[in-house]
């Protein structure tokens, strides 16, 4: 049975490791959405050998898992390299590497939907390179594809479970370690399923909300 004093006993312990699952999910969501906008910016190199080293790194971590991709950063970088970082730090670099793979794909998507004419005009304009992505295309390319970019960032609050495996402390990891001490398995995965879900709930509310305002805005 539901055993209220201990959920309030053990509620602050994950709330504090709640913290850990948030941060590294918003700062590995800020991370993936510069990674995949500069994949998306060089897949459209003018230098075919560039274009071609961008699509072979886009395949092989899309086609590699992020559990696997974790350990390499946290275990073997620093053996092959002076590279060494946090879990916390680990975490966030690879669902940044990950995911901005991914948001490479929805940018690109973004980008094609710009009409070329709006190339065109900038290169009439004698724009440079920069100033054609920057101040014509992507102001363009960006807001139609930001409600995919925020379907990503749910995706990645749900996968922070998976760093609990180079040891970062994330609310699941938090419950197990609370349940294996006091046998209590109910009231601690329940409390972290509520937590997982009411933060997948105000992010999906926001993503919908920022969809609505976008249609409103495209169609007006």
């Amino acid at each position: 049975m539901w055993d209220w004093s201990y959920a309030a006993e053990i509620l602050p312990g994950l709330l504090k490791a709640f913290r850990n699952t948030i941060g590294a999910a918003l700062a590995g969501f800020g991370l993936a959405v510069v990674i995949g906008l500069v994949l998306a910016m060089f897949a459209r190199s003018r230098w075919g050998p560039v274009r071609w080293v961008i699509r072979s790194i886009v395949e092989f971590i899309r086609s590699t898992p992020l559990l696997v991709q974790l350990f390499f950063l946290y275990y073997s970088l620093p053996m092959l390299t002076p590279l060494s970082f946090s879990a916390f730090a680990t975490g966030v670099l690879g669902l940044g590497l990950h995911y901005g793979t991914y948001l490479s794909e929805v940018y690109r998507s973004g980008i094609e939907a710009v009409p070329r004419g709006q190339w065109e005009a900038a290169k009439a304009l004698n724009l440079s390179r920069v100033k054609t992505w920057f101040s014509v295309i992507l102001p363009q390319a960006i807001p139609p594809v930001i409600p995919m970019m925020g379907n990503y960032l749910i995706v990645i609050v749900k996968e922070t479970p998976t760093l609990s495996a180079i040891t970062l402390v994330e609310v699941l990891l938090s419950a197990k370690n609370t349940a294996s001490i006091t046998y209590r398995v109910f009231e601690p995965y329940t409390i972290a399923g509520i937590l997982f879900l009411l933060l997948s709930l105000v992010l999906s509310f926001g993503v919908s909300r920022m969809e609505k305002i976008m249609k409103r805005r495209y169609a007006g």
